[in-house]
């Protein structure tokens, strides 16, 4: 995360007693990221957040992932998903490997259990819809076009207050701003595409002090289990510290553009073991009297390329629509379809979003997506005959 925050009541040093107002101990929790050498923050709670009264097993159904065999550029039309339930429960898995598993989620309820991911950050992308993100931290409002970083371990859960489409990446490690954008300090240098004014945080609310069974759903590297605690998560006065959930809406984002075609390190966002995030907006095209602004083609040789696509007219593509999703895959080469570069010729700005992922190790197709895909798309480059 870009900067430091402190909220609520905190003690003046850590580490030392911090009292409640009947004379108890306020409990301390330090909430560390790869041991205690890497960014952290200090939560306060009201009781203690072990208090745990039972463990069972979640009967969470299992996902199933195949091989992209034979190796062919392949295209989803995710709005085809079945929607309904909560934030958790509508997730539909579309492709995944070890370092990273991107689904879909369209939901309207709110989910009456918290949830914590162990095995990595999530990179939520709010793709339509508004609602509010719980957590210990406080409430963090969003909205269409919002990225959400959840670090990995924070409990939360999601109250939508309209129909809500959400890009999940759940990641196998930190979700990270890329190093070159930051200087040797951490700070954002002039040169980003973003500030650190541009991050929202939580806003913090007053400690639910409530004793009672609350479910936590965990999962950790497809282990599940479903822990009943006595406090309630939502207990802290007050914390502080570098480690916590965060928007950033794409609004904010301020396109890097040139006299000639930017590749997509241009437009990245963010980074995580084995990805990089990219996001391409409204911008103004080339300068350059000659230049052409679609992509060229191109052969991703190391790595497989997915397109959500968001809104706007993708002028690149043939067949998209909003929620497509489309996977290039590592040595399948691709580019504009016929007549694009054509079309595009002249023109000054582009109004599409789309959110794009490349992954350095070979995706994976989930069972749950294959009704939804067009299969003929590796085709969709063929030249018709005049």
């Amino acid at each position: 995360m870009p900067s430091y925050v402190r909220s609520g009541s905190l003690p003046h040093k850590r580490h030392i007693q911090f009292r409640r107002p009947d004379g108890g101990l306020y409990a301390e929790e330090l909430f560390s990221t790869k041991g205690f050498e890497s960014v952290y923050s200090l939560l306060y709670h009201a009781a203690p957040p072990t208090a745990t009264l039972d463990v069972r097993a979640w009967d969470r159904p299992k996902i199933v992932l195949s091989p992209n065999d034979p190796v062919r550029n392949r295209h989803f039309l995710t709005a085809k998903l079945p929607s309904g339930g909560d934030a958790i429960a509508s997730r539909v898995p579309v492709l995944g490997n070890a370092d990273i598993l991107i689904s879909v989620a369209e939901f309207s309820e709110p989910m009456d259990y918290f949830y914590r991911e162990v095995g990595g950050d999530e990179l939520l992308f709010v793709h339509h819809g508004e609602g509010t993100l719980e957590t210990p931290f406080g409430e963090l409002a969003y909205r269409a076009n919002d990225y959400l970083v959840i670090p990995s371990g924070t409990t939360y859960r999601v109250h939508p207050s309209s129909l809500t489409r959400m890009l999940v990446h759940a990641s196998s490690g930190a979700v990270k701003i890329p190093r070159r954008y930051r200087n040797e300090f951490g700070q954002l240098e002039e040169h980003a595409p973003y500030y650190e004014r541009d991050f929202r945080v939580p806003t913090f609310k007053p400690p639910v002090e409530r004793r009672g069974e609350h479910e936590i759903r965990v999962t950790n590297g497809g282990r599940d289990a479903i822990y009943i605690v006595q406090n309630h998560p939502c207990d802290v006065v007050g914390w502080d510290g570098y480690c916590y959930p965060y928007a950033f809406n794409l609004e904010e984002f301020a396109p890097i553009t040139g006299k000639l075609h930017q590749p997509p390190p241009a437009h990245a966002t963010f980074e995580a073991p084995g990805a990089a995030f990219c996001a391409f907006v409204p911008r103004m095209f080339d300068y350059h009297p000659q230049a052409v602004p679609v992509p060229y083609n191109h052969s991703s040789v190391d790595c497989d390329e997915v397109l959500y696509y968001v809104s706007g007219n993708f002028m690149s593509r043939r067949g998209v629509e909003e929620g497509s999703i489309t996977l290039h895959a590592a040595g399948a080469p691709h580019g504009p379809q016929p007549g694009a570069v054509e079309s595009s010729l002249g023109k000054t700005s582009t109004d599409e979003m789309a959110v794009m992922v490349d992954t350095f190790a070979p995706l994976m197709v989930a069972e749950a997506v294959e009704p939804c895909e067009d299969r003929n798309y590796y085709r969709s480059w063929i030249q018709e005959s005049p």
